[in-house]
This record gives structure tokens, sequence and C-alpha cells, in this order.
């Protein structure tokens, strides 16, 4: 029987793993980048950089002396004191505690699913591991642009700088507000994030075979032939290959019931 730690060679355990060593690695650097420019300091660019818990780091003094022109304002997380000036015109934003929250939950997830003692609570695992990722990403970008909107949509009408339209600050792209031009763009940490997502996408592509890691540039200069064969066959599935499939899934439902079938699939 093959000990836990070769069974976590296998491409569809080690890059879960993989995976939430980023995730917890991508909490402790900036997830956010905005880079600034205004004419207050010309030839000179101004960065804020935001985290996925209410810490903002960067010329973030600097830009908040630019936001007060034109009553626009950091949030307010709420139940925590941030490192930075909190004003009574701010949105509340107090999920912003739960980054860490959301994060680690990813991360051990993938530990877990990394561990799963047979083949067919693996495959299980990764499938729900890897939509339920998505799902929670797309999730957090989409409230995170409407609290942007949100902010947006609330400037202080006692700013200096008086008949500012409302905007909405994009996540990811340019702005503008007045004079002041600004970038949105990703932080290491939001990079760590996608290459995350990324492992968790092939490690769910590679579910059904026991290849090891060693072995993925061999995979990868195999995949465009398996790809154009496929092509070819116009995706038909021979009977062959539907017996193939009906055998390997009994062998799973087997190897649950008895841990001794199917090559001893459990970890230990």
């Amino acid at each position: 029987m093959r000990s836990s730690l070769a069974w976590l060679t296998e491409i569809r355990r080690a890059l879960p793993l993989a995976a939430a060593v980023l995730l917890v690695g991508a909490l402790l650097v900036p997830m956010w980048r905005i880079t600034l420019t205004a004419p207050q300091y010309p030839g000179q660019e101004l960065l804020i950089e935001l985290y996925a818990y209410p810490r903002l780091g960067g010329d973030f003094a600097e830009v908040q002396g630019l936001n007060k022109y034109a009553g626009f304002y950091y949030p307010d997380p709420v139940y925590v004191d941030p490192n930075y000036e909190i004003s009574e015109a701010a949105i509340d934003v107090p999920e912003w505690l739960l980054g860490p929250v959301v994060f680690a939950g990813l991360a051990l997830t993938g530990a877990f699913v990394a561990f799963a003692p047979t083949v067919r609570k693996l495959k299980t695992g990764l499938t729900a591991q890897f939509v339920g990722t998505i799902a929670v990403f797309v999730g957090m970008f989409a409230f995170i642009q409407y609290r942007l909107h949100q902010a947006g949509h609330s400037l202080d009408p006692d700013a200096p700088l008086r008949g500012i339209d409302s905007f909405t600050p994009p996540l990811l792209g340019p702005y503008e507000v007045a004079n002041i031009s600004g970038f949105a763009w990703f932080g290491p940490g939001g990079y760590m994030t996608l290459v995350a997502v990324a492992l968790l996408a092939v490690a769910y592509l590679a579910r059904d075979v026991d290849a090891t890691v060693g072995e993925l540039p061999e995979l990868a200069r195999a995949l465009p032939g398996a790809v154009r064969e496929r092509t070819s066959n116009g995706g038909r599935r021979s009977n062959r290959g539907d017996q193939a499939a009906t055998d390997e899934s009994e062998r799973d439902r087997d190897a649950d019931r008895n841990p001794e079938i199917g090559g001893g699939d459990r970890v230990g």
C-alpha cells in the first residue's frame, strides 16, 4: 500500500494543497492596488494597497487628503479600527472582516479534499471545491463592485469641490474623478489567488488520472494530440469507452465499500 506522502504527489491531490498555501499566503500581501495621478502631485503616481482585511498600504494618507476634495472616503469596517482615519460620511463595510475567514476556509477545504480516502470521494471533492471556489470569488467580486458603486454615489455634499457627478470606481481598470485619474488592478495577493484557482482547475481536469506532479510536463506535451484525436472523432464515444467508464464507476463503488479493493486506494 502506498504511503500518504506518495498519494499526495498525484496531481489531483498535490495541486489543491499548493492552492491552499497560495490562498493563505495571499492574506499576507496586498490583494488590490490603485495608482492615482493628480495635478497636486506633478510627475508622481500615488499608490494605494488594499488587503483582504481592513488595512491599507502605500500612499493612503496622501490619497485620503485628495479624496476629501471630492467627498469620497475610505470605507468603515465598523467593528475594528483600521490603520486609517474614518470619516463620519464613509459607507459601512463590516463584511471586510470576513476576508481572512473566506481565504482560510477555502485553504482548509483544499487540504481536506487532498486527503480524501477514496478516488470517488476525491473526485466529488475536487468538483465541489472548484465550483464552490469560483462561486465564492465571483460573489465577492460582485459585492465589492457594489460597495464601490455605493461609495461613489454617496459623495459628501459639503466637499470643497462642488458639482462632481456620482460615479462607480471599477474594481479593475481606469477611472477619473474631477482632475484625478486612477487605475485599479490586482496586487500580489490577487495574482496568488488567480494562480490558486488555476491550480484547482487543473486538479479538477486531472481528477480521473493518477498521474503525479512529475508527469505534468509529459501530460502537457501530449495534450494537443489528445485534443486533435478527440476532435477528429467528432466527440463520439465508443462502446468500449462506455464500458470502461462503467467499469471504473463500479471499481470506485467497490473501493468505498472495501478499502482492500482497487489497489488499496486509501491514504495510509
